[in-house]
């Protein structure tokens, strides 16, 4: 069983001003898809604490994947990119080219996503939306594949082929 961190970036969440309901979607997400979800925080939009939080989340070692939601828009205050890009140790471009590629079907401000995606020793952070209906589209269409790369990462497999 794959284990899962979340980690909501809000101002207003973290400060009891706004409900966090894409936390609740990613819970619903990745349960259904057999994940157990380890830990969850709802942190304001700061750069250092954001990179502090991945950080001490990937130093446990007993998380596989952690999904971001929020902070990768156009705002000023949007940083969660700049501090997942402080943490992650090897990009996975592919993940959020293909989270944009699918976005832009749906919506044409797709494009303004300007989530990254990367692996910090044996973990995979993926930087989600903040919109939870967003978040549930995606999570739909990339837990499958991104699955199978944790498996590799974790050598459950090193099979690529498709079955």
């Amino acid at each position: 069983m794959m284990r899962v961190g979340i980690i909501c970036m809000s101002d207003k969440g973290s400060k009891g001003e706004r409900e966090d309901l894409s936390t609740k979607v990613i819970i619903e997400c990745v349960e259904e898809f057999g994940y157990e979800v380890i830990v969850t925080d709802l942190i304001p939009d700061e750069e250092d604490i954001i990179a502090g939080k991945l950080l001490e989340i990937t130093e446990r070692g007993d998380v596989d994947l952690i999904l971001t939601t929020g902070g990768t828009g156009f705002s000023p205050r949007d940083v969660t990119p700049e501090a997942t890009l402080k943490v992650i140790e090897r990009l996975t471009p592919g993940i959020p080219e293909a989270m944009r590629a699918f976005s832009l079907k749906i919506t044409n401000r797709g494009m303004l996503s300007r989530g990254v995606a990367g692996i910090r020793k044996n973990t995979l952070i993926i930087n989600l939306p903040g919109s939870p209906k967003a978040v549930r589209e995606i999570l739909e269409y990339i837990l499958e594949p991104v699955h199978h790369g944790l498996e590799i990462l974790l050598k459950q497999t090193g099979d690529c082929a498709r079955k």
